[in-house]
Parts: structure tokens; C-alpha cells; sequence
């Protein structure tokens, strides 16, 4: 491994995954700066050839690509979420990596409400029904083309017990509602805290996603899932595409299984014009947006500041955040 470089040089590979309002101050050491406003897979090999250090939010870096800079020794994400990185190959050249921790868990569950909101109580349907001249057509006061639903006394189910899935369960109490969270699905036996898996499916009246992608998550929810769910939930999603089976989520849109749906994530980002959610855009029980619960100003600038602070840690020798392999 090479020792640090008095000058080192640092690349952003993808700067525009933060909004232009958000500050980046500048790093606190000698070295040289190039910041690209997005990276294509193709291109990250050769633009990280001579770094030292690299900043990626979703730039993927692969074996190849690691393997080919032979000067790279730390790598900071800009997200929480590291599957964009091979930490094997980084555990093998004895690169640290970093993430980002802690800076949605306002942002997030408040999305994670905003979603349940607006499909309780139809707002984004009647929004579109107004729009359309239905008011007028009803000649009365007000009209019930949807159906609207108190949260307070409704079942909770939240997938995921960490800081976010907390947060989400504390504001779901304030609110009246009886909250649950799911054991991992497959396991039984994790304490009287948690309620198995398929419980959790059956009873809820919203479940909602606050766990990482990885093989034991992935499709969790899928065509068995849905046709357990007894109170035809609503179903959110502002966790990690792919968590959910997105064609058996058509179906069960389709077929009337659940409720309704909330999704902020899906497996490709952005997605095809054909991509199944995208199909179900339109739909007045569902919304679809574009990966941003994560994105209020706040929680964006607590991220960039969060990410120097990351990168000056490892330089002065006392790296943070660091993820193994």
C-alpha cells in the first residue's frame, strides 16, 4: 500500500446527486480537487487512475476499477448505502471506506408520513379530482369519490429496527397508532419486541420499509407476501429498491391485495418509461417519487458536512464510519 501523499489527489465522481445549494467546504489539507458532475460506470476507472482518495454517492466502483488505481486508499460514500462499492476488493488492497450515518432520520420518516398521509386520506386523488372539474359536477359541498382513513388505532408495521425505523415508529405512537416491529423474515426468536414476520404481514393496516438491500432482504415482499396481507395495507417503500417484488406489486395494485402504495425507491434509478412503477404512476392509490426522502436541504448539508468530516478524519489518521467487507 503507498504512503499518503503530501499533495493527495481527490475525486468527486458525482456531484450532482447533491442539490447546487448544498455547501461543501473546503477540505482541510493540501491536495488536488477534480469534481465531475456525474460518472458514467464506463468512465470511473479512468477517472479515479491517479486518486488517492475517492468521493462517490452512486458511482459504482467495481473490482476492475479499485484494482486499477494504485494509489487509492480511501474511498468516501456519500450515502449510508455501500453496495455500490466492492468492499471485498477494498478489504484485499487495504482501502478504507466510509459512509455517511445518522443525517436522514428527520428527512426520511417525515417523507415516510407524507406518503401515508397523502394515501389515507387521498389527497393526491381528490387533488386530481378538483382539478378536473368534480367538484362542480357533485353540486354540493363536498363529494367522497375515495376513501379517507384516520391513522389513530391503525396497525403499523415497520420493517427494520434502526434509528429510521425507531424515528418512524415515535412519530406513528404520537399519533395514535399501534406500532410493530418485524423480526427478520426467515428468523424467529429475536425477543418480546419484536413480532414474527408473517404477523406483522397479516395484521398491519401500513407497513413500511426501513432495512438495507442485501441477499436476505431482497424481494422480501413478493406474490406470497401480499396474498397474507388480510387488511389490505398500505404498503411504503423509502428504504432500497428491489426490497419488493415490483411485478407482484402490479398485481396486488391490480387485484386489490392492498391498499395502496408509497415508493421513493426502485430497482433501476432512474427507471425505464417501461419499468412496472412506472406503469402505476397514474394510479390514485399510488405515488411514485424520485428517491428524495432523503433529500430536505437540512439533511443534504448535515450529508456534505458529514462527508468532509469523513474524509479529514481519515487524513489525520483517525478514520470514522469505516464499513468492513
Amino acid at each position: 500500500m503507498p504512503h499518503p501523499q503530501d499533495n493527495p489527489h481527490v475525486v468527486f465522481l458525482d456531484r450532482d446527486t447533491l442539490s447546487p445549494e448544498t455547501r461543501l467546504r473546503e477540505m482541510a489539507f493540501p491536495h488536488s480537487l477534480a469534481v465531475h458532475a456525474r460518472t458514467a460506470p464506463d468512465e470511473v476507472a479512468e477517472r479515479i487512475r491517479d486518486a488517492e482518495i475517492v468521493i462517490t454517492n452512486k458511482a459504482p466502483l467495481d473490482r476492475e476499477a479499485i484494482f486499477g488505481a494504485p494509489k487509492l486508499r480511501f474511498i468516501a460514500v456519500a450515502a449510508t448505502g455501500t453496495n455500490i462499492v466492492d468492499l471485498k476488493a477494498c478489504a484485499e488492497r487495504g482501502i478504507i471506506v466510509s459512509n455517511i450515518l445518522n443525517y436522514a432520520i428527520n428527512t426520511v420518516p417525515e417523507h415516510t408520513f407524507a406518503l401515508i398521509f397523502a394515501l389515507r386520506r387521498s389527497i393526491v386523488a381528490y387533488r386530481e379530482a378538483v382539478i378536473r372539474g368534480r367538484w362542480q359536477e357533485a353540486q354540493q359541498f363536498c363529494f367522497f369519490d375515495y376513501p379517507i382513513r384516520d391513522l389513530a388505532g391503525s396497525t403499523l408495521g415497520i420493517m427494520g429496527d434502526g434509528v429510521l425505523g425507531r424515528a418512524v415508529a415515535e412519530i406513528g405512537q404520537a399519533l395514535g397508532m399501534r406500532t410493530l416491529f418485524s423480526t427478520y423474515k426467515g428468523t424467529e426468536g429475536m425477543g418480546p419486541l419484536y413480532t414474527p414476520f408473517d404477523e406483522v404481514i397479516r395484521t398491519s393496516d401500513i407497513i413500511t420499509l426501513h432495512c438495507p438491500l442485501m441477499p436476505s432482504t431482497q424481494n422480501m415482499i413478493s406474490h406470497r407476501e401480499f396474498a397474507m396481507m388480510e387488511r389490505r395495507p398500505l404498503l411504503i417503500n423509502t428504504a432500497r429498491g428491489g426490497l419488493v417484488e415490483e411485478e407482484a406489486l402490479a398485481e396486488a395494485l391490480d387485484s386489490g391485495r392492498i391498499g395502496g402504495a408509497g415508493f421513493d425507491v426502485v430497482t433501476s434509478e432512474p427507471p425505464p418509461a417501461d419499468h412496472p412503477l412506472m406503469k402505476l404512476a397514474a394510479r390514485p392509490n399510488f405515488i411514485l417519487t424520485p428517491h428524495v426522502a432523503w433529500a430536505s436541504q437540512e439533511a443534504i448539508q448535515t450529508l456534505a458536512d458529514q462527508l468532509i468530516d469523513n474524509v479529514e478524519a481519515f487524513r489525520s489518521g483517525s478514520p470514522r464510519n469505516c464499513v468492513a467487507a
